[in-house]
């Protein structure tokens, strides 16, 4: 049976393609052209005109469902949404971004076409079939598999294909009717924490991880979290970094010690927490043995300070280590940051 693709994307607060959409989009092309076989772009959106300009040069049907109704990410309007857009194409192999509002609605999509559905995706390959690949228990295993049945749903993990680049032209999206049920939920507003409040940050350049050692007596003997919190802090301040911690540091309230107020188990990168994805990470106060490195498998260029020149960071783990007090590189870093700005 000959295979057709479509790709769903959505927009973002902006009404523009979100970056984890045009992920998908790069990952639906390069399988569309290795199997000859026809691509459709499904774009959910309030206003979908602008949106679609991201997609010029991409040589692909482009469709889209649209109102205010779309503005929102919600359950029963997003799902007739993925509905809607398969039912004008058939398509027999369907890719969405695994972001959290196709995510939420992807295993009700599925059973209302009658498809199978696979999340976590991080490659496709197609030989005489198309097999894909996906972690399992916190990144430490990695399974190939391939289906027979369709449609067959894949959710794509960010980071893992470049972002589709537009090219030249205009596309004018064809408009799908959705026939929408009746709607019990009412966006009334957003209540979010301020920018600087923000340490979880996916799409920043750099990852600073700390470790437990934070909160440890120093040389001095004594213990200093408050400036520890502040050099932190400031630092992802000066450099927009995205704030990573260890398990045993996230654990430390419940066992009664010094704890930094900022971080909770959101922050946790590791085999039990996060794997995130930035090209450079900075590791401080944490030993880097197989918990914490897990969490940095997809990190490109790994830095860490420790005092013990014998940690599990340096064992082939980080390309850099600095052996020195990470209060007072920290320190340090801080003060040329705030000299450059």
């Amino acid at each position: 049976m000959p295979e057709s693709i479509l790709v769903l994307t959505h927009t973002d607060e902006s009404g523009l393609l979100t970056k984890c959409s045009l992920e998908t989009v790069s990952a639906g092309k390069e399988l569309a052209e290795r199997l000859a076989a026809p691509l459709t772009i499904g774009i959910i959106a309030a206003e979908p005109t602008s949106a679609a300009q991201a997609l010029r040069g991409c040589k692909a049907r482009v469709l889209s469902v649209c109102g205010e109704v779309f503005a929102q990410a919600r359950y029963a309007t997003d799902v007739a949404g993925c509905e809607a857009l398969y039912k004008a194409t058939d398509a027999t192999l369907i890719l969405a971004p695994q972001s959290s509002r196709i995510a939420r609605v992807a295993a009700g999509f599925a059973n209302r076409i009658a498809g199978s559905i696979d999340t976590h995706i991080n490659s496709i390959r197609s030989t005489d079939s198309v097999e894909v690949s996906r972690w399992f228990y916190r990144q430490r295993i990695e399974a190939s598999m391939t289906r027979s049945a369709r449609p067959w749903i894949l959710l794509i993990e960010g980071g893992v294909y470049p972002a589709f680049t537009p090219g030249e032209g205009e596309v004018l999206p064809e408009k799908i009717l959705v026939e929408l049920p009746e709607i019990h939920t009412t966006v009334i507003g957003t209540r979010a924490p301020a920018q600087d409040a923000q340490t979880i940050r996916p799409d920043a350049r750099m990852l600073f991880v700390a470790g437990a050692g934070w909160t440890k007596k120093q040389p001095d003997g004594e213990v200093h979290t408050s400036q520890a919190g502040d050099l932190i802090l400031t630092f992802l301040d000066r450099t927009g970094a995205s704030l990573g911690s260890s398990k045993s540091l996230v654990d430390q309230g419940g066992d009664g010690q010094p704890v930094l107020p900022f971080l909770t188990h959101m922050n946790q990168v590791g085999q039990t927490g996060s794997t995130p994805r930035h090209p450079r990470g900075l590791a401080t106060c944490c030993h880097g043995e197989e918990p914490h490195v897990v969490g940095w498998r997809f990190i490109s260029e790994r830095r860490a300070i420790s005092l013990d020149p014998n940690c599990g960071w340096t064992r082939g783990k980080a390309d850099v280590v600095y052996v020195a007090d990470a209060f007072k590189v920290m320190a340090q870093l801080n003060e040329l940051l705030g000299s450059k700005a």
